[in-house]
């Protein structure tokens, strides 16, 4: 089969290779996601190898809106408010694992994360399925995230057995990380759901991460182009560096929107982009702080750090 021909539209092919212990791109409205069945051992090994992803780094297990979440996970009652308040959504729980979850999804921790995916086409996969599958961004590890289908093939080219195209990602940045696994609530990974937003429903104090990596998305490095990420406060800094870099012939250019929402979404596009129009340096511009722009700073952050 041709690179070009593993894109389809077909859910029922697509079900079919899961089954069949496939590996295949799915659309989330965060990024793309390369899923496997999360029971079958095998196939989930294979999500690691196309990735080149330790295989102690945890991944998150989607689940369908029929699914029965406490087979899953031990939900309590913060957690059970959460779910019920953000699902289907991009928002992820990490919460203690039941006897069901294995050991190769949650890299041996005793923690699993949960979430149901809020994408048409993804839930029609999941239900016609019967099965939850595990999908970590469908990129190769630490590089930048997947939102279209072709970004998918243009990564794992032959690693990927089929890519599901339902389209560009509404987001496009990965979800929300909450571990609820007390009667505290922490934001491990922050994304479109919000500290604020959560506190709100939970009447809660959220706090942001701290402690060892238990989550996907906690590492120092990630979500990283070819080109340097350079971090800027303002635009004005961002032009003076690209002055900088004119005046010594580096191949260099600013990364900045002033809307949030347009931020998230064309971010990882645009890292992409730089790297395909051969930028040796990326200026980015780091939103304001709250909301959407935490997440993007986190993300920046992450992509600065690589280098």
């Amino acid at each position: 089969m041709s690179i070009s021909s593993r894109i389809t539209q077909d859910i029922e092919q697509a079900c079919h290779t899961l089954k069949a212990g496939g590996i295949v791109g799915i659309p989330t409205e965060t990024v793309y996601g390369l899923a496997a069945v999360a029971l079958n051992e095998e196939a989930v090994s294979r999500v690691f190898r196309a990735k080149g992803r330790p295989t102690s780094h945890p991944l998150i297990v989607h689940l369908s809106p029929q699914d029965d979440i406490k087979r899953w996970g031990v939900l309590n009652s913060t957690a059970d408010l959460i779910a019920k308040t953000f699902w289907p959504g991009p928002l992820t729980l990490l919460v203690p694992r039941t006897r069901l979850v294995p050991d190769w999804v949650t890299g041996g921790r005793d923690t699993v994360a949960l979430r149901i995916p809020a994408h048409d086409m993804t839930i029609s996969l999941l239900e016609t399925l019967n099965e939850a599958v595990v999908a970590p961004s469908a990129n190769r590890f630490g590089r930048v995230s997947p939102t279209t289908a072709q970004h998918v093939v243009d990564d794992l080219g032959d690693a990927v057995d089929l890519v599901l195209d339902g389209g560009q990602c509404a987001i496009g940045i990965e979800s929300t990380i909450v571990e609820c696994t007390d009667s505290s609530v922490q934001i491990l990974r922050p994304g479109k759901v919000s500290a604020v937003e959560i506190a709100k429903v939970t009447g809660l104090d959220i706090s942001m991460t701290d402690g060892p990596s238990r989550a996907p998305g906690m590492l120092l490095a990630h979500y990283a182009p070819s080109a340097l990420v350079e971090l800027c406060d303002s635009l004005t800094g961002a032009q003076d560096r690209l002055e900088h870099y004119a005046a010594r012939g580096t191949p260099a250019e600013i990364l900045h929107h002033d809307d949030p929402a347009i931020y998230a979404l064309s971010l990882y596009d645009d890292l992409r982009s730089a790297d395909l129009r051969g930028s040796e340096v990326v200026m980015a511009v780091l939103p304001p702080l709250g909301g959407l722009g935490a997440a993007i700073r986190d993300r920046l952050t992450k992509a600065a750090a690589s280098h």
